[in-house]
C-alpha cells in the first residue's frame, strides 16, 4: 500500500524528476511531437470523462488484480516500454523491473534500452515482456527477436507507429538530437549542472549505449551520435507483410502497439496479432491526432472479444486507470508515470508510484461500487454529465 512520505502525485514525481536530470533528458520524458496537442489531450479527455459515484455498497473485499496472456497480475497496470531509461537513473530498466516484479506487476522493456535484454532478465525472477521496432536490417531483427524468446520473453509488443520518428522541437532545442562534437559539449554542460546525476548514472551507470543494438553501432559513439544512427535505421516500409514475418519467428504472443483506427485494429488481428495496445506513442508521433481513450471505446466495439486491448497515454493515476479499463482496456499501460518516478526516487520511486497507483484504484473502486476490476463496465461512466453520451470526440 501507499507509504507515507512517498511522492503524493504525477506532478510531484515531474518537479522532482526535473530538478534532478539534465534538461535534454526532462525533455525526451516531458515532451511530445509539434505543438504537443495531442499529448494534452491524452490527459484533458481523460479529465473530461465522469464517475458514477455510488454509495452504500459493500467494498469491503475488492478485487484488484488481472489476467493477461495467461499471468496474474495484482493491478491492470504495466509499466509501458521507455527508451533511454538507463539515463534517467542508474541501470534505470532494471531497477524499474524489480520494481514492477515487487509489486506483482509487469514490465516491458523498449527494444531502445540502455540495458539491454539480457541484462534486465538476469535481475529478476521471471522475463519480461519486449518491445519491438522495426529497423531495415532484418538480419539483425531476427537476431534480436531470437535473443528475447533465448531470455524467456514471451510477450512480444511490436510498436507500429514510429515507422520513422516523430518531430519533437523540444529535443532539438535541448540539444538531445546534435551529432558529434556540438551534441556532446551541449550535453556536458547540461550534465555539469546536476552533479548529483552526473555522479550516479553518467560515471556509476556506465556504458552508456543501446544495449540491444549495441553490436550495431560505432563503439564509443555518443548521445547524438546513437540517436542519428536509431533515425537513420528505422523502417518506413514496414508493412502488414512485416507483422506476419515476426509472426513467423515468434510463437509467442504478439500484442500490436499504436493503434488508433478500428481497420487497423481489425488487421492487426487478422494478421496474428493476440492484443494491440490503442495509443498514438504518448503524443510524441503525429500531433492533432485523437487521444488514446477517446480512440478506444469504438476500437473496443470493432473487435472486443477477438483480442486483448490495452491502452496507454494520459494515464496518472489510478482513478485514470479505473476510466480505461471502463471503457473497455483489459488493463494500462504507464510511461512518462514510472519514468518520471524512476528519475526522482529509482527503484524506490518506481514502488512508490505503482502503490499510488493501487491506493488510488482501491478507492476509486469503492466509491463508484465496483468490486472486480475485471467487471467494470461503461456503466461506472456517468453519461448524464456528457449530455446523455460520452463527449463528440470519444467514438467513430
Amino acid at each position: 500500500m501507499f507509504r507515507a512520505g512517498a511522492e503524493m502525485s504525477f506532478d510531484d514525481d515531474r518537479r522532482k524528476a526535473q530538478r534532478r536530470l539534465p534538461r535534454m533528458l526532462f525533455d525526451y520524458i516531458d515532451g511530445g511531437s509539434y505543438a504537443e496537442t495531442t499529448l494534452r489531450r491524452n490527459v484533458g479527455d481523460i479529465e473530461t470523462l465522469a464517475l458514477r459515484q455510488r454509495v452504500m455498497v459493500d467494498g469491503s473485499k475488492l478485487d484488484l488484480g488481472v489476467t493477461l496472456f495467461g499471468e496474474a497480475m495484482a493491478l491492470p497496470v504495466i509499466l509501458a516500454p521507455v527508451g533511454f531509461a538507463g539515463m534517467y537513473a542508474r541501470r534505470g530498466e532494471v531497477q524499474a523491473a524489480r520494481a514492477a516484479e515487487s509489486r506483482q506487476l509487469q514490465s516491458c522493456l523498449s527494444s531502445l534500452s540502455i540495458c539491454s535484454i539480457e541484462e534486465v532478465r538476469a535481475a529478476v525472477t521471471a522475463p519480461p515482456w519486449f518491445q519491438l521496432y522495426m529497423i531495415r536490417d532484418r538480419g539483425y531483427m531476427a537476431d534480436l527477436i531470437a535473443r528475447a524468446w533465448s531470455c524467456g520473453v514471451r510477450v512480444l509488443v511490436f510498436t507500429v507507429d514510429l515507422p520513422v520518428a516523430g518531430t519533437r522541437y523540444r529535443d532539438r532545442r535541448s540539444g538531445l538530437l546534435d551529432p558529434g562534437m556540438r551534441g556532446l559539449a551541449r550535453q556536458a554542460v547540461q550534465g555539469l549542472a546536476r552533479p548529483g546525476w552526473l555522479w550516479n548514472v553518467h560515471t556509476r551507470g556506465r556504458p552508456h549505449a543501446f544495449g540491444n543494438f549495441a553490436r550495431a553501432m560505432a563503439p564509443g559513439a555518443g548521445l547524438g551520435d546513437q540517436w542519428a544512427w536509431v533515425g537513420e535505421n528505422f523502417d518506413p516500409g514496414v508493412s502488414w507483410a512485416d507483422l506476419a514475418w515476426v509472426r513467423s519467428l515468434w510463437p509467442g504472443t504478439i500484442v500490436i502497439k499504436g493503434i488508433l483506427d478500428g481497420d487497423d485494429a481489425g488487421q492487426a488481428i487478422d494478421h496474428g496479432a493476440d492484443g494491440i495496445v490503442v495509443s498514438n506513442h504518448g503524443g510524441r508521433q503525429l500531433d492533432g491526432v485523437r487521444s488514446s481513450i477517446a480512440a478506444l471505446p469504438a476500437i473496443v466495439d470493432r473487435v472486443g472479444g477477438r483480442a486483448t486491448i490495452l491502452m496507454d497515454g494520459g494515464i496518472r493515476s489510478g482513478l485514470d486507470v479505473l476510466k480505461a479499463v471502463a471503457l473497455g482496456a483489459s488493463a494500462v499501460m504507464v510511461g512518462r508515470s514510472w519514468a518520471f518516478a524512476l528519475a526522482a526516487a529509482g527503484q524506490r520511486g518506481v514502488e512508490a508510484m505503482i502503490d499510488r497507483f493501487q491506493s488510488e484504484l482501491r478507492v476509486a473502486m469503492i466509491l463508484t461500487g465496483c468490486n472486480d476490476i475485471a467487471a467494470a463496465g461503461r456503466a461506472l461512466i456517468d453519461d448524464d454529465a456528457a449530455g446523455g453520451s460520452l463527449p463528440p470526440s470519444f467514438g467513430n
